[in-house]
């Protein structure tokens, strides 16, 4: 059985998209500098993507097919990822619109701020910090 006419159309479609989005778009390729920094790109992708088609009555027992398709992309650089000295920074381009973006930004800080504080209480022996003996 012959393929519907709109399946060529919808594979088309998504291959071009495959083809101008992908994972290096996202999280862009690390740029290392003289002193060891690593600086990774961040940016937002939004695509729209549209695609429709009909077979059209005809008088004549040959099917006619019309259709289209199409879709849109925009690419937008948000953050950059720093690692340099042992710490990881998430530097934002663009000021955070909600709480929720407020939150997630802070989290790389967070956890280097638990990290230290559990270093530093295990080096002082503070007793708080040490799991809890288990016996019977």
């Amino acid at each position: 059985m012959n393929d519907h006419p709109i399946k060529g159309l919808l594979d088309s479609t998504l291959q071009n998209i495959r083809n101008l989005v992908d994972v290096d778009t996202i999280i862009g390729e690390q740029i290392t500098t003289a002193d060891g920094t690593v600086i990774i790109p961040v940016s937002k992708v939004s695509l729209g993507f549209a695609s429709g088609g009909s077979d059209l009555p005809t008088k004549t027992e040959k099917e006619i097919f019309g259709g289209g398709g199409g879709a849109g992309a925009t690419i937008n650089p948000v953050a950059f990822i720093v690692v340099s000295q042992g710490q990881v920074k998430l530097l934002q381009i663009t000021q955070n619109s909600s709480t929720a973006d407020n939150a997630i930004s802070m989290v790389p800080e967070l956890i280097d701020k638990i990290v230290s504080l559990f270093n530093k209480d295990k080096k002082n022996g503070d007793p708080k910090i040490d799991p809890p003996a288990t016996g019977i």
